[in-house]
């Protein structure tokens, strides 16, 4: 396995299967519940990071790489990374994609930072063969962007709905759709956005109502203050919360309980985010969680936290 690498990109399939993506090209594989990892990266992408993983099954998957102007691709496998498609590429020099997600196999949303004046999405509804921007893109406001920190700052859910969050000083909201990403609208929320490292940059939805944002500043960890929202309303408005005393770069719901984790240490709740209990000791960049159990990764490499 990768060692040396630094993962941030995580997609869980079940208890068994789960991608990872990271550092220095490198795209793992697992299909016997972590016990062995397979390297299956794309030929000559060393100098990629992919951040974002999105799978369907131990043979499909897409994987994003972010970075500056055309270090952003979207690569497709359909036979368990032994062969991958280059899809896209980002050809604005100021760009920078985020994340990636997907209501099913054929229907999906990728986000980027504003390279001028709106964010970047792209959609497909043909399982990534083609990918075409909707009319109205979403403003971006000056010192808005969105961090690549977990592949969780965009999500989708039931009846095309989707979220994605933002940081930087222009930032701390939350933009939704409920139209397959052609349209959205954004809300403001209480999370800290006092400079450009910090912002929300995890979002993570129980339902189409009931929600929460974690973040923090990433160059200020120990200054854990404003850093987690709720919602119930499904975005439109938030409430702040007392989060745990660690910056929190990803957030998901296990059934009813929240499950968020940072480079620092791991935490859960029971009561919708109010109060966080030590999951793990460990701290990661990125979960995700499939039939239960939660699967992390993080500087370590990815790995099977809870069974």
């Amino acid at each position: 396995m990768a060692n040396a690498a630094s993962f941030r990109g995580l997609s869980a399939v079940s208890g068994r299967i789960a991608w990872a993506g990271g550092t220095e090209g490198a795209i793992l594989r697992t299909t016997d519940g972590g016990v062995t990892w397979r390297r299956v990266s794309p030929p000559a992408t060393e100098a990629l990071d992919f951040r974002d993983i999105e799978a369907f099954d131990a043979n499909s998957a897409f994987a994003l790489s972010a970075g500056p102007g055309p270090a952003s691709r979207l690569y497709h496998t359909i036979d368990g990374g032994t062969n991958w498609r280059l899809l896209l590429a980002n050809d604005a020099p100021k760009g920078f994609w985020d994340a990636i997600a997907f209501w099913n196999p054929r229907r999906g949303v990728l986000m980027g930072d504003p390279a001028g004046a709106t964010f970047d999405i792209r959609l497909t509804d043909d399982g990534g063969k083609s990918w075409r921007r909707p009319e109205r893109l979403p403003e971006a406001r000056p010192g808005e962007s969105a961090f690549a920190a977990s592949g969780t700052c965009l999500i989708v859910g039931t009846g095309g709905r989707a979220w994605f969050a933002t940081g930087g000083k222009g930032g701390g909201r939350v933009f939704r759709s409920s139209d397959w990403g052609r349209t959205w609208d954004a809300s403001e929320t209480p999370v800290r956005h006092d400079g450009a490292s910090s912002g929300i940059f995890s979002i993570a939805f129980q339902d189409h109502r009931r929600g929460i944002v974690v973040g923090g500043d990433f160059q200020k960890p120990g200054e854990a203050r404003g850093h987690v929202a709720v919602t119930g309303d499904g975005g439109l408005t938030w409430t702040p919360v007392q989060g745990p005393p660690l910056y929190l770069s990803a957030v998901r719901w296990r059934g009813d309980v929240l499950v968020a984790t940072g480079p620092s240490g791991t935490v859960q709740s029971s009561d919708g985010g109010r109060t966080w209990t030590e999951s793990v000791p460990p701290g990661y960049h990125t979960l995700d969680i499939a039939d239960g159990r939660i699967w992390a990764a993080g500087s370590g490499g990815p790995t099977l936290i809870f069974r």
